[in-house]
């Protein structure tokens, strides 16, 4: 804005000139507000896959052909340094949707509010009397896909959630097998749709899931694993399993196109986390939790490049909220990395382990670009603990049994080890495989200081909960007595012939449906309602029960 206590009109500008000046001045302005409201918010879809590091032609591994997500790295940002806060599924999906550690939330446990399927196979009393709790982030803490709601998004899930909390209702338009941005009953209406593939995960290598394509004698091995032929079918499954999964993503893809869509959407595509394999799966190594990051725009911008900078997914939900140019919460602790929020660059990267099933554990991790230090809690335990469904893997039945007749090498050491280092220290740049481990060279003694540092200031910030049993954990998520509390039932009225929610619970997102109405919509204000239909409501804190659904009968 133009302003007349700090600027001097020369006197060459006559008033009728100065006028005829400003009037240009301002109907630029105007256009340019005009235009930017009119411009359309973009659709933002995510093509999410499980259990797979970045085994792809576009990061430089050529075992099999992928001829849909070469065409889509060709088109979008490729980031190299993308990883999971775990090396499994639920506590990263936690990560996802709250934006937030799990650490932070109680979330750290695989899993926290179900019991394990092998429960009949542990004999352990303490093993077996593991509690059952939902994590519980703070009060004011929502799903992000509910500021995207509250926004006018069709926010859309199609196969799976597993947040360590169940899944409110109030958190998507739909989230069933069927879900697709194709439902929305406005096709004008901007959308989020998440589409979940699980063809790679780790199951699907218990037995030939895909058509048998990748050579097992070709497949290169990392060095942590025994040269076998169990060993080289197993990652050759893999490999066959990623060729299905291409032509998942390209039909995706293929129906955006097929809509319209594809020039007002952003694309992202990522892994839930690394290899669904022995020393991948449930470990902090870069083989657990490193993951293919792609991002395409609409409008071709950075087709084609390579970003280097440090990504976590903690960061993906404040990125979401600034790619749409929302407020990002307090209480998000991740970091945008697109859109006009975006922050500084990181300089670490954190990742966790605790309790898998019935195993216990809790290892902490930080990573810079080149650097990985590993603090290791319980050295008491072994690297392999008892994981029954992991077991059924014939990739891990071959370890046990090469382990058992000590006939693993020194490169496999920490599938034989019965105890671990306080410490572990790795260069990736030099050991990509993160075996040597460097802790008790002299020579990096002060660069391990360095992280152990930083290790201890993310826990003075952060917090941890995972330094307590859980046992004493749900007392701290549900004071005093680790019972879990109900959220109130919401207060309904008509008032000015708008249908108006109010419920006690702080921090409760509220839902309501008109008899008939399949969908639940979220409630953020005041709404017209149409026609006299009865009206249901449930309301929703995180980590709490929900409470029961109220019924507003409407009269004549």
């Amino acid at each position: 804005m133009f302003n007349f206590c700090e600027h001097q009109i020369p006197y060459s500008i006559k008033p009728i000139r100065f006028a005829v000046l400003l009037l240009i001045l301002f109907v630029g302005t105007m256009f340019e507000n005009v235009q930017a409201a009119e411009k359309e918010p973009p659709n933002i879809l995510w093509i999410t896959c499980e259990d797979m590091s970045p085994r792809l032609a576009c990061y430089g591994d050529e075992t099999v052909s992928t001829p849909r997500l070469d065409q889509l790295a060709s088109e979008s940002v490729r980031y190299t340094h993308c990883f999971g806060t775990y090396g499994v599924c639920a506590p990263n999906r936690h990560t996802l949707i709250m934006g937030m550690y799990p650490t932070s939330t109680g979330a750290m446990a695989m899993r926290t509010w179900k019991r394990t399927s092998a429960l009949h196979l542990i004999t352990d009393p303490e093993l077996r009397a593991l509690p059952v709790y939902e994590a519980t982030p703070p009060a004011e803490a929502k799903c992000f896909t509910e500021y995207l709601r509250t926004a006018g998004y069709y926010c859309t899930n199609n196969s799976k959630t597993d947040y360590q909390f169940r899944p409110p209702i109030t958190a998507w338009d739909e989230s069933n097998a069927k879900a697709h941005w194709r439902n929305r009953p406005d096709k004008t209406t901007p959308f989020f749709s998440v589409f979940n593939f699980t063809i790679t995960h780790e199951s699907k290598t218990f037995k030939q899931s895909s058509p048998s394509v990748v050579n097992p004698d070709e497949v290169t091995l990392p060095p942590y694993y025994p040269d076998t032929s169990i060993v080289r079918r197993d990652l050759a499954r893999q490999y066959d399993n990623i060729i299905t999964l291409d032509g998942q993503v390209g039909k995706v893809l293929d129906q955006l196109k097929q809509d319209g869509l594809d020039q007002n959407t952003i694309v992202f595509f990522f892994s839930d986390h690394g290899d669904g394999l022995p020393r991948a799966k449930r470990w902090v190594y870069d083989s657990g939790i490193h993951v293919p990051f792609l991002v395409r725009f609409p409008d071709g911008k950075m087709a084609g490049t390579t970003c280097d900078d440090l990504v976590s997914f903690v960061d993906f939900a404040p990125t979401m909220l600034s790619l749409i140019q929302l407020s990002i919460p307090e209480y998000m602790e991740g970091f945008p990395f697109l859109g006009k929020q975006a922050t500084e660059k990181r300089d670490y990267i954190f990742a966790f382990r605790d309790r898998m099933d019935p195993s216990p554990e809790r290892i902490r991790s930080v990573r810079d670009h080149r650097y990985k230090y590993v603090r290791n809690y319980r050295t008491d335990l072994p690297y392999i603990g008892f994981l029954p469904y992991r077991d059924q893997a014939g990739i891990m039945q071959e370890i046990h049994r090469l382990k058992d007749a000590g006939e693993l090498g020194p490169d496999q050491w920490q599938f034989t080890m019965q105890s671990k280092p306080a410490e572990e220290f790795y260069d990736t740049q030099t050991d990509p495989h993160e075996i040597h481990n460097l802790a008790d060279k002299p020579e990096y003694s002060e660069m391990i200081s360095k992280f152990r540092k930083v290790h201890e200031q993310f826990v003075e910030e952060h917090g941890d909960l995972g330094d307590r049993p859980e046992t004493e954990l749900i007392k701290d998520l549900w004071p005093p007595d680790g019972k879990q509390p109900t959220t109130a039932e919401p207060v309904l009225s008509i008032v000015d012939g708008k249908l108006q929610i109010d419920c006690a619970t702080e921090g409760a997102s509220i839902a309501f449906r008109q008899e008939g109405e399949k969908n639940w919509q979220l409630y953020s204000g005041p709404v017209g309602i149409s026609g006299n239909k009865p009206i249901e409501s449930q309301a929703i804190r995180l980590g709490w029960k929900p409470s029961s659904t109220v019924v507003l009968s409407q009269k004549n």
